[in-house]
């Protein structure tokens, strides 16, 4: 069977241009808030992007870089429309969060920091969610879903996954 390579289409970059004239003039101030608007237009932060933006603004493009990189927010890699966050923390661990987790793993077909072929899910585990009183714990957008199985995590990723 033969693949087929992806064609790439060029991205537009029209809102990044839009958004650097909304902040005219352009500071490191606006870093943070523009680099939100970007990921919110394109779904994370491509290369493309990042040097427009750089380009645009006359921050330096390895001063976006850190900002980004330092920020658990911004991905600059295709991100799922769904992230789904399990909690590692202690109470989680010690009721089972890491079955849990395998069972997501297993449903999902990826593994911790990855994305499902289809982009309808991207996985991450995360220090606490701060519901230990509902451990083990997940956190899919903003809804929090307590009290897991391995069954009951794969039922809402499926309730999720027939909402599309």
């Amino acid at each position: 069977m033969a693949e087929t390579a992806a064609v790439r289409q060029p991205l537009d970059l029209a809102p990044v241009a839009r958004i650097v004239s909304a902040r005219a003039p352009f500071t490191e101030g606006d870093v943070i808030s523009a680099l939100q608007e970007l990921q919110e237009a394109y779904g994370y932060l491509p290369r493309e992007v990042m040097d427009e933006l750089a380009r645009l603004s006359g921050v330096p493009v390895a001063r976006l870089y850190g900002v980004a990189t330092f920020y658990a927010q911004f991905y600059l890699t295709p991100h799922g429309k769904h992230t789904v966050r399990l909690c590692r923390g202690t109470a989680c661990h010690v009721r089972n969060a890491p079955t849990v987790l395998a069972a997501v793993e297993k449903h999902l077909g990826v593994e911790d920091g990855q994305t499902t072929e289809d982009m309808l899910f991207s996985l991450e585990t995360v220090a606490c969610l701060g519901t230990c009183f509902l451990s083990p714990a997940m956190l899919i957008g903003s809804q929090y879903f307590g009290r897991l199985t391995p069954d009951r995590a794969v039922k809402v990723l499926n309730a999720l996954r027939e909402q599309g």
